[in-house]
């Protein structure tokens, strides 16, 4: 999935994992989700991701629904998110490509 581009406008995976969470929450600007639909719509495997992520906002919302969050932790869920990602492209990138002779 990551460094995977959509076939008809060759917006990366990447870059659409990364608005997920604004899409997901309606926050989106309207260019950016007509174009994150789109993706959605021609990448399984970004789609998987995201009705993983709509459980998971689901699961809290049903769970925590009620508590009181914190006026910062969005964007310390996001920034955490952000490098999880960046370290997973990072092992991506260090990692041989299959079928690479030993």
């Amino acid at each position: 999935m990551s460094g995977a581009q959509d076939k008809d406008d060759g917006t990366p995976c990447s870059e659409v994992l990364e608005k997920l969470y604004t899409y997901i929450d309606g926050e989106l600007e309207k260019g950016n989700v007509d174009q994150v639909r789109k993706h959605l719509d021609e990448c399984s495997p970004c789609l998987a991701e995201y009705g993983l992520e709509e459980a998971v906002k689901k699961l809290v919302a049903k769970h925590c629904g009620c508590d009181p969050v914190p006026s910062d932790l969005k964007d310390k869920v996001l920034d955490r998110l952000a490098r999880a990602r960046t370290e997973q492209h990072a092992r991506e990138a260090r990692a041989e490509p299959p079928g690479t002779p030993a």
